[in-house]
């Protein structure tokens, strides 16, 4: 069987890059035991470049194929397949399925404009909205400036507790809770520093709950919830420090049957409506017995405390056949 040779993309630069390279290590060790994969590691570092993992920089050209950068008369490889493991900008983002779609590479994930509507949280609001999907109380804003500031101080005063998001940055970077009569400017500063649209939300208390949604035999399968216990807010560093006081359940506990039929039945809608595509993460609160859509994750995380993969598994799905399956059918 020839092998068919796998670009293996992390890093990216964004503020989840550290994470990108937990991930890959991952799918790494996956994919090092396939037989018919020849996998081609490629970190784009924080400036941009392309590196292997011994320095040398490379660029894909317009035919598919890696080369070695500023090396006249390589004849470089032809890549069969992209694997693009980065979580934020440019993966989840759309700019680098753009590319591989103008260059007409294969590639496993969501496609570019998918992706941008799930990172960007206003747009996945609006699309969730019209498919019927339930939504905590919002608003956004485009500018930082005296009249939006007052329609979020009127929402605040509506609401009580509130979160300004950035509307681009996953991990909850450019996340801020705000308490009732805490004034805001500052943290509306802070999440236009990151995105040019704010998301302004009311703050639940809520459990949180999350299902992996992905294609397996190609079939559509939605997991059961898992769970997520945090102290306080889930930050990054909550997230991901080694401190961390957040406790993972694969199998939410105490969640009625007719909750997991929501959850499901939105997380399928979610899925076909917006055309997410071999894989994604879909997280939702349950507050007071209703459930409403938190957010989607286009390219789920995979390190040691990453659910997607954990719950895959538990969902009785290997997950190393899952993408084996993806790679040879791309």
């Amino acid at each position: 069987m020839k092998k068919k040779n796998v670009l293996l993309l992390c890093g990216g630069g964004s503020a989840e890059h550290e994470i990108s390279l937990r991930s890959v290590k991952f799918y790494e060790e996956l994919m090092a035991q396939m037989p018919a994969v020849n996998t081609l590691r490629i970190e784009i570092d924080k400036l941009g470049q392309w590196i292997d993992q011994n320095g040398k920089k490379y660029l894909l050209d317009g035919k598919g194929y890696l080369r070695a950068f500023e090396q006249d008369g390589d004849p470089g490889i032809k890549v069969d397949v992209a694997v693009p493991c980065i979580h934020g900008y440019p993966g989840e983002t759309g700019d680098l399925q753009s590319y591989f779609e103008m260059i007409k590479l294969p590639y496993f994930g969501c496609n570019s404009e998918t992706s941008k509507m799930c990172f960007n949280k206003i747009t996945t609001k609006l699309w969730a909205t019209a498919l019927g999907v339930a939504n905590t109380p919002y608003i956004f804003v485009t500018e930082n400036d005296e009249k939006n500031t007052q329609l979020i101080l009127d929402f605040q005063k509506e609401h009580g507790d509130i979160v300004i998001k950035a509307s681009n940055q996953g991990s909850s970077v450019g996340c801020y809770m705000v308490p009732a009569g805490q004034n805001p400017q500052q943290e509306i500063q802070d999440a236009f520093s990151y995105s040019p649209f704010v998301l302004v939300e009311k703050r639940l208390k809520p459990r949180e709950l999350e299902v992996s949604v992905y294609e397996y035999n190609g079939k559509l399968q939605v997991s059961y919830p898992g769970e997520i216990v945090a102290p306080g807010f889930y930050s990054y560093d909550e997230k991901y420090s080694s401190q961390s006081q957040s406790k993972t359940f694969i199998k939410a506990e105490n969640v009625t049957s007719e909750q997991v039929k929501t959850i499901t039945d939105y997380a399928t809608k979610l899925y076909y409506g917006l055309k997410i595509r071999h894989l994604s993460r879909i997280d939702f609160f349950l507050d007071n017995g209703t459930i409403y859509l938190n957010e989607i994750n286009t390219f789920p995380g995979s390190t040691s405390i990453s659910m997607f993969p954990k719950m895959l598994e538990a969902n009785g799905h290997s997950f190393k056949d899952y993408l084996e399956q993806h790679i040879q059918a791309l």
